[in-house]
């Protein structure tokens, strides 16, 4: 694991942009676990999820860091260089609600079938 510190790319201060994908709602869409952009606040679905919004928003802005946006979960991962990280607390809320259920969104049924692996 590499310290924050040293890496670019992550503002502290900066709060989430919601509690859930900010393109699966307002597409509708579902997500399986959530990611939180460590430069911007952008929560996006993880790559299990079906539209991987977390990657593709890494690939298409350049933050490449992310952060789980998960209930106990405090990991910093780097899309670029396909590594962890130590970083620093974030603008609260570190998390989505423990009330918002796993997965979110419009899930349908069989979603189990729909992740990518």
């Amino acid at each position: 694991m590499t310290e924050s510190s040293a890496v670019p790319g992550i503002d502290s201060s900066v709060p989430p942009s919601g509690t859930g994908c900010v393109e699966c709602l307002a597409a509708d869409g579902w997500w399986f676990h959530l990611r939180r952009c460590a430069q911007c606040g952008h929560i996006g679905c993880c790559d299990s999820s079906p539209e991987q919004h977390a990657s593709r928003h890494a690939a298409e802005s350049g933050h490449q860091i992310v952060r789980s946006f998960e209930p106990g979960e405090d990991w910093f991962w780097h899309y670029g260089e396909s590594e962890y990280y130590n970083g620093p607390e974030l603008a609260p809320p570190a998390a989505h609600p423990e009330t918002q259920p796993v997965p979110g969104g419009n899930v349908p049924t069989g979603w189990q079938g729909k992740l990518h692996r």
